[in-house]
């Protein structure tokens, strides 16, 4: 990126859900994700113990513990899902996530993929992977648009 280029609407949202991702208390992935309407934030997530809970930083990852695989019995973890975050913050303040695209530093689990075609989303956008590909059927055949771009570029630049 040239100094007098600024990043595209896409870039620009998954570097703030990187950003989101900083906050993870998860040992294993550190996940964002930003909730957004018409290049506006609705709202964000990332990954973590359910609000006041001990997290996995406080008492380590029973995952890593049990030697579960990454993608297998979520309900042993501790953590909500950087998507599930967005949703529920939505649900508290009255944000409806339709039409609405997610931008995420991982794919969804199948889970997740469900949750979010519920909330009539129209689009996902990421730019790293999960251990799962379920929710790529789910996402077709529910016409959400689903898009694997690069990494953002993890400094900040400044126009001059």
């Amino acid at each position: 990126m040239s100094e007098r280029s600024r990043p595209s609407i896409d870039a620009y949202f998954l570097k703030i859900a990187s950003v989101v991702a900083e906050r993870s208390t998860c040992v294993r992935h550190h996940v964002g994700a930003v909730a957004v309407r018409d290049k506006h934030i609705l709202t964000t997530g990332y990954n973590g113990a359910a609000a006041g809970l001990q997290d996995c930083l406080e008492l380590g990852c029973l995952r890593d513990e049990l030697c579960i695989p990454s993608g297998t019995r979520h309900e042993i973890c501790r953590a909500i899902h950087a998507e599930q975050n967005v949703v529920i913050q939505a649900a508290l303040h009255g944000i409806s996530l339709l039409g609405a695209t997610i931008y995420c530093t991982h794919s969804p689990c199948v889970l997740c993929a469900k949750m979010l075609i519920n909330a009539r989303i129209a689009r996902f956008v990421t730019y790293g992977t999960y251990s799962e590909e379920a929710f790529r059927t789910l996402f077709a055949e529910a016409g959400i648009g689903f898009d694997m771009l690069a990494s953002p570029r993890p400094d900040i630049t400044f126009l001059r």
